[in-house]
């Protein structure tokens, strides 16, 4: 019972064992590495947000250059009077037109050319009675070429193209944004427009100035994204947001997008009815602290596992040591008496023989042989050659009490009488094969014992002919060899069905392995046989122990 629930050590303790040392230690991970990720998150968020505020006032402070640019264009008042003239029709004489020109339009366009933040402002006559001064002053024609132009061209307009001319005579390769003013008066109404431009990468620098890892766009009026070419991107960045667009605030947010990690900005600039975007792909951050956390959760298992078998080695170390130790107890306690019983035995076989009881004699001798055998046990192990010995006198004195004769043929080759094998670890087999196989036949039978090598092992086989067992008596009685299954009689010394033969599975897994031990077979009245496979090891002869 007590090597039983030994034996059962490694399959309870090292279970709780490895729980106290991984709780604690996956708590630890998950809390340090959720805090790293955080951090990253955190971080990246903070330079987003300092990105934005950068943006923002540089979005502002183009806008406030067109505003400025506007009103001092519409404060001209010999620009008004140029506009007035045309939607009258009236012409201008010839050195009105060169001082207006020399005067007005040379200050205004160097007002523009003074300003790097500016691409152009134009001024439009809504009718073609005005002599255009490039690159200031144009006729309404020239105006209806913008795409821009329409019923209500007044307000915002973006991403368009410098068509006033031939793409021969001018660069349309940026995209403009432009705020377009019409020019009033109280008694003539709408004279012209006055165009302020800019080009979008100028304006929305941020936006257009994507790098490997950071990307941006901007939502027109008319839900237009710009730059083109990431519409579907930009689509699920947009509902990463809750609540309309138009009602947008500021905000930063950090998502996970397809396969991406991104912290995504919103900023509405109100004064133009658009919404920008800015994303940063953290992909690569967050990445590498999940690879971190799978590298220690990958650490942690071998480590785990790694303790898993010190452990498992360290408890079956323990089990050798308390089977040694219960050997070595009950070896102790029989030993209290055992010079008394030598001696007895002494005087009685001295007796049998001046008697001429030479038969009693010789089993008088073998039972000393035998007790001296079980009794003295400095080893663990012994030759084969001692304990085949030692099984010859038990059977010589098992055929002393019984009516029927067991026969013993030991068939070993010499090469094999040194190898390693457990002491006491054969007698526990034959005396199952006497008491249950033979018997309850109560004939003359013989138990056959042989070895043989295979390759860095080697196989003892002890046969007996007797009464055999069933299928179902050899499966249970395999189950319990296995621990599989409680013993009948858990305070039984060792010699009951089965109690004996898991002892002696036991004791042969933990010496040697696990990969040897008892196999048994048998067929219902031919015969039971018990295989052991052990590893060749060769121990010095030293006689009867």
């Amino acid at each position: 019972m007590k090597e039983r629930i030994v034996w059962k050590l490694n399959s309870r303790l090292t279970p709780i064992i490895l729980a106290l040392i991984f709780i604690p230690i996956a708590v630890f991970a998950g809390v340090l590495f959720a805090n790293l990720e955080k951090t990253v998150v955190r971080e990246n968020t903070d330079a987003m947000e300092a990105r934005i505020t950068g943006e923002y006032d540089r979005i502002e402070t183009n806008i406030e250059s067109i505003n400025m640019c506007t009103r001092f264009f519409l404060s001209d008042e010999g620009l008004l009077e140029v506009l007035q003239l045309a939607e009258e029709g009236s012409e201008m004489d010839v050195m009105d037109m060169l001082e207006f020109h020399n005067s007005k339009i040379s200050d205004l366009e160097r007002l523009v050319n003074n300003n790097p933040l500016l691409y152009a402002v134009r001024v439009y006559s809504v009718t073609d009675d005005v002599q255009e001064m490039v690159p200031i002053l144009y006729s309404g024609s020239r105006m209806q070429r913008l795409d821009w132009y329409g019923p209500e061209p007044e307000g915002w307009h973006f991403d368009y193209h410098d068509t006033l001319f031939s793409s021969l005579l001018s660069d349309q390769g940026n995209a403009l944004v432009s705020r377009v003013t019409a020019v009033r008066d109280h008694d003539r109404g709408v004279m012209g427009y006055v165009e302020s431009a800019m080009t979008m990468e100028t304006m929305f620098r941020g936006t257009y100035e994507n790098g490997e890892a950071e990307w941006g766009f901007l939502s027109t009026p008319e839900g237009q994204i710009l730059p083109e070419g990431r519409e579907e991107e930009a689509r699920m960045v947009r509902e990463a947001f809750a609540g309309p667009e138009n009602e947008a605030s500021e905000e930063v947010i950090y998502r996970k997008l397809g396969d991406s990690y991104v912290i995504i900005a919103r900023y509405p600039v109100r004064v133009m009815d658009t919404v920008v975007y800015a994303v940063r792909d953290i992909s690569r951050e967050i990445r590498d602290v999940y690879m971190r956390r799978n590298l220690f959760v990958l650490i942690m298992t071998f480590v785990l596992v790694l303790a898993a078998v010190l452990i498992d080695r360290m408890i079956r170390n323990y089990q050798k040591q308390v089977l040694s130790k219960n050997a070595e107890l009950r070896s102790l306690q029989n030993q209290i008496n055992a010079h008394f019983i030598y001696n007895v035995l002494e005087s009685i076989k001295m007796m049998a023989e001046i008697d001429e009881k030479y038969e009693i004699s010789d089993a008088i001798t073998s039972l000393g042989k035998l007790m001296r055998y079980s009794i003295k046990w400095s080893h663990n192990s012994v030759p084969l050659e001692e304990e085949l010995e030692y099984i010859r006198n038990y059977v010589l004195l098992m055929n002393l009490r019984n009516d029927f004769e067991v026969i013993l043929s030991v068939n070993v080759p010499e090469e094999l009488l040194d190898q390693e094998i457990l002491k006491m670890s054969l007698q526990p087999i034959v005396e199952n094969a006497v008491v249950h196989g033979i018997e309850p036949v109560a004939a003359d039978t013989t138990v056959y014992i042989k070895a043989w090598s295979e390759g860095e092992d080697f196989r003892i086989e002890i046969t007996d002919s007797g009464q055999g067992m069933d299928a179902e008596k050899l499966e249970h009685l395999m189950k319990r060899i296995r621990g599989e299954v409680e013993e009948l009689d858990p305070g039984s010394s060792g010699s009951g069905n089965g109690v004996g033969l898991k002892n002696v599975e036991d004791r042969i897994k933990l010496t040697f392995g696990g990969e040897y031990g008892l196999e048994v077979y048998s067929e219902p009245m031919k015969y039971t046989k018990v295989s052991i496979r052990l590893p060749r090891r060769v121990l010095k002869r030293k006689g009867l122990t």
